[in-house]
């Protein structure tokens, strides 16, 4: 029997991928700029890093490592690389490269090595499914990644999908990666950021981790799935003929829902409210869309501090992009909408709420300034947040935001309110994301997250996304930036 060889890419990218792979950490960054300044597209060398991350790294316990922020990270970065211009193109790319080569070349996650093997057929589509949920129960990943070889080529890839999604969603109350990992990495499929002949193998790395047995959360509480469950049955969701698109006529319910999902003080009530709308004829959109709005409502009243904590927008923002998808089952779109609240970094946010009248409106200055005053306003906030005293953090998680990060949040307020132009502010909120390192990837996919919400909610909702952004970014700014440092370095140097 031949020795197992480790999983080998086309000609044309595989020495791009080797470079990011075998290039010491502390020389990659120069030479990945090197290439992208001598003709290296950035979406190919995207495409490099997504590969070598997903090749090259192990996943350790918990989400924090391995192949996930990477990859759950690629769509945001492609699509901000395609709003910046210049050499500003590169840092997004670079962000990504740096990351991946950290986590190949980091103890706890190699090396390590991908395998080629023979996907296994159990006797069929139907069996595999059943095999792969048996492997589920038991928490054989390894099992699991032979079978799904197999599935992704002879069946068909959507049907493949929802079945992993099935698995998801539900442990998405034990880590909001359960269901970010898979949701994420497809869509950078489907919407051309990687090459869908790269899904098998990439998909292996999802595969494996969605099939791992939980790590036990650090506040253990009862599952909130049952409770879900009997909601589903409780207005015979599953049994209704439910209006999937939205239109003008359901305005006023979205609205309505949204606003009372983002005063609401226990969020286990969220689902409740859900199923009471759609039970009322609201559309899986509309609900959606009305949910987009309460988390924005409960992220401006949040006083988080731990720039982690930003999967009130980015869950919402995949919920929305996965409702709109047809072949996902009927009963895994109502888990969407009805599961939303029960991730533990969304359900921490409950502990640290302000009141329900949120910007305090008293604070938002209302003397007229200009769009230019203000976005300098904005941006002279962020830079000017003050630094964290690490010895005082003990817990990332219950870090809260100062109150320089209302300050930020107010003059965005007032922005939103003068009605100025929303891509100077999202051109402006993105470039401050290019300088984090910090959160691997959580600051670049909450950016897209709200420039794709504020697109597509409605008003006068939508402009709530925009604070949302601004007081991520005070959040996240300046926790580590060694990355964009080491960046004007080279560029001061060429």
């Amino acid at each position: 029997m031949p020795a197992p060889q480790r999983v080998q890419y086309p000609d044309a990218i595989e020495p791009l991928v080797q470079f990011i792979e075998d290039t010491p950490p502390d020389e990659v960054l120069n030479s990945a700029l090197e290439k992208l300044r001598a003709g290296v597209e950035p979406q190919t060398m995207l495409t490099a890093s997504a590969l070598a991350v997903t090749r090259s790294t192990d996943m350790p316990a918990g989400h924090h490592g391995g192949p996930l922020h990477p990859l759950a990270g690629l769509y945001a970065v492609s699509k901000l690389v395609d709003r910046l211009e210049g050499e500003n193109r590169f840092l997004p790319v670079l962000q990504h490269v740096a990351l991946t080569n950290k986590h190949i070349h980091h103890p706890a996650m190699g090396p390590f090595g991908l395998l080629e093997f023979e996907p296994e057929d159990a006797g069929g589509v139907e069996a595999n499914k059943k095999a792969f949920l048996a492997a589920v129960g038991r928490g054989e990943y390894h099992k699991a990644d032979h079978i799904y070889l197999w599935l992704w080529d002879h069946a068909p890839r959507i049907e493949a999908f929802d079945l992993l999604l099935s698995v998801a969603i539900p442990k998405n109350f034990h880590d909001d990666h359960y269901f970010m990992f898979p949701g994420t990495v497809w869509r950078a499929f489907q919407t051309g950021v990687l090459d869908e002949a790269y899904l098998p193998v990439v998909m292996r790395q999802v595969v494996r981790f969605v099939t791992r047995s939980p790590v036990a959360p650090n506040n253990p509480m009862p599952s909130p799935l049952p409770a879900i469950e009997a909601l589903i049955e409780e207005h015979q969701l599953t049994k209704r003929i439910l209006r999937q698109r939205t239109g003008e006529d359901e305005t006023a319910a979205i609205g309505e829902l949204g606003e009372a999902i983002g005063r609401i003080d226990v969020f286990a009530d969220i689902p409740v409210l859900i199923a009471k709308a759609l039970a009322a004829g609201l559309s899986l959109e509309g609900a959606g869309e009305a949910l987009s709005i309460g988390a924005a409502g409960l992220f401006i009243r949040s006083h988080c501090g731990n720039p982690m904590d930003v999967h009130l927008h980015t869950s919402i923002n995949l919920r929305r992009y996965l409702l709109a998808l047809d072949g996902i089952s009927l009963h895994n779109k109502l888990m969407l909408l009805l599961t939303w609240q029960s991730g533990p970094e969304i359900r921490s946010t409950q502990m640290r709420m302000g009141p329900a009248a949120q910007p305090d409106m008293t604070a938002v200055q209302t003397s007229p300034r200009t769009q230019e005053e203000l976005l300098d306003a904005i941006k002279q906030g962020v830079y000017n947040q003050p630094p964290v005293d690490w010895s005082t953090v003990s817990n990332l998680g219950q870090m809260r935001a100062v109150p320089e990060v209302e300050e930020v949040a107010n003059l965005a307020q007032q922005y939103v309110q003068c009605r100025y132009d929303p891509q100077a502010l999202i051109a402006c909120l993105g470039e401050i994301v290019c300088h984090d390192n910090f959160t691997e990837m959580h600051s670049f996919k909450h950016h897209q997250s709200i420039v794709e919400e504020f697109y597509t909610t409605r008003e006068p909702w939508r402009w709530m996304h925009l604070v949302c952004g601004a007081r991520a970014a005070a959040v996240s700014f300046g926790k580590n930036m060694a990355v964009y440092e080491e960046y004007l370095d080279l560029l001061h140097a060429a």
